[in-house]
């Protein structure tokens, strides 16, 4: 007999590889999607959901008969269903309210308790799904706290099955790998093991705005997360996960282009996936075509499948509503809206600067806010009239260094980011520092986009 198992977790893993041929068309390189909703669970979590229970087990945190209680945006909890389902384990779920109900559907059809909380509130609310999960812990007898972001068995599950399986299939060939940034645990299980082969692969992490992956990447500072609907990527915290040292860059992608994306995976490719296969597609094709070249072999990671998105992106109401359906023009990068702008000196300021002085150089340029830097003149926050305006009324003593207030209400780009991405950007942000090797070059802001945008697209009404 072929292909005959004893358990459906026998059948986890050795997804296979499809090449991309339409969305790719015009690149040199060539590019395939590892197809991990082939997995039984419906994506990729299932490798870390066995390594989680298996390691518990064997350090016996995990008890018979127990509760498994997880923060999840659904997929790690269904992988973590199925496991304790063979296993005779009770499974709680919590999930933020902006994950589709079929999410939660799937996860009660293996028998498991779902709690749902609210999306936009901040890590350390009680209200939060961290805090919910961890409470749960508390307050649940004989339970285990799987806990995907500081679990090391989530990096580790791909580092000894997903990194291995794709080297083999590629059979080495392979020099770039993308994937979405979500818990970190594939981009670093993965880039542990491809780099330990050959240090030359590059690996790439797909982070979405709103997100604080991309400028902490570059900056090396964490700013204000903000919410966003793209499921499955991004966070609004560092989990002990993600280790940046395997990363080689990170590409930020928004909304529409990722749901847009996914829908477009389905009818030129055939892959039925979800929102997070769209989000890594969108943002591996700009990373490939700044680099691309012939003979180089590229990997992108689609994690899960499209049936626990009918409800959003294959749902026509749903992406009317959100502005979705509608075709997006390309009116060029940060680079074209910096070339056909007046030229201007970057002021920053460093960090042990004085208040005093910092109000002089903002009335001597007449502008409203600076870049603060330290003394590696990397970027650390920026500084406003309105932070120095607040401290005089508050009576602060003005000998006092800038550095020890700065705000992270900013955002970084580089020269390569796509003006609609800023555009989404400036919903939440102020203003916007241009980033190259980590020090600030430039400035960007509101006014400056929409005298670009009023520049090139002549009587388009932009109210």
């Amino acid at each position: 007999m072929k292909n005959v198992y004893d358990d459906i977790l026998q059948v986890v893993g050795n997804t296979p590889l499809v090449r991309l041929n339409s969305l790719t068309e015009g690149l040199a390189c060539t590019t395939y999607a590892k197809v991990e909703f082939t997995n039984p669970g419906g994506s990729v979590k299932d490798r870390i959901a066995m390594q989680i229970i298996d390691d518990a087990e064997a350090s016996g945190e995990l008890k018979p008969g127990g509760t498994i209680i997880e923060a999840t945006s659904g997929n790690t909890g269904a992988g973590l269903a199925m496991v304790a389902a063979l296993r005779g384990y009770k499974t709680i779920f919590v999930l933020p309210d902006k994950q589709s109900e079929e999410k939660r559907a799937a996860l009660r059809a293996w028998g498991a308790r779902v709690v749902v909380t609210p999306t936009d509130v901040d890590p350390e609310d009680p209200r939060s799904y961290y805090k919910t999960a961890a409470r749960l812990v508390e307050e649940t007898s004989n339970s285990y706290y799987a806990n995907q972001y500081h679990n090391p068995a989530n990096p580790e599950a791909h580092y000894r099955s997903t990194g291995p399986e794709l080297y083999d299939q590629m059979d080495g060939k392979i020099d770039v790998f993308i994937a979405g940034a979500g818990t970190g645990g594939t981009l670093s299980g993965v880039g542990k093991y491809l780099k330990e082969q050959n240090p030359d692969i590059k690996i790439i992490a797909v982070d979405p705005v709103g997100s604080l992956y991309y400028d902490y990447f570059h900056t090396g500072q964490l700013t204000q997360p903000h919410s966003y609907l793209l499921e499955g990527i991004g966070e609004d915290f560092l989990p002990s996960t993600m280790h940046f040292d395997y990363i080689d860059d990170v590409v930020r992608v928004h909304d529409k282009e990722c749901f847009q994306m996914t829908r477009s995976l389905v009818m030129q490719e055939g892959l039925f996936c979800g929102v997070s296969c769209g989000a890594a597609v969108a943002g591996g094709l700009k990373y490939l075509r700044r680099h691309d070249r012939p003979d180089m072999n590229a990997v992108i990671l689609l994690p899960d499948s499209g049936s626990r998105y009918l409800s959003k992106v294959y749902n026509d109401n749903w992406m009317r509503e959100n502005g979705f359906l509608e075709s997006e023009s390309s009116m060029g990068t940060v680079h074209t809206l910096l070339s056909t702008r007046e030229a201007r000196d970057l002021i920053t300021v460093p960090a042990d600067a004085k208040v005093t002085e910092v109000i002089g150089l903002l009335k001597l340029h007449g502008v409203s806010q600076l870049p603060v830097v330290d003394s590696n003149n990397k970027l650390i926050g920026i500084i406003s009239e309105r932070q120095l305006l607040e401290r005089a009324l508050k009576g602060s003593r003005s000998n006092v260094a800038v550095g020890d207030f700065v705000q992270a209400n900013y955002c970084t780009v580089s020269h390569e980011t796509d003006i609609s991405v800023l555009t989404d950007l400036f919903r939440r942000s102020k203003v916007a520092i241009v980033i190259q090797d980590g020090a600030p070059t430039d400035i960007i802001t509101r006014i400056d986009l929409i005298d670009f945008i009023s520049r090139t697209s002549g009587k388009r009404d932009i109210s």
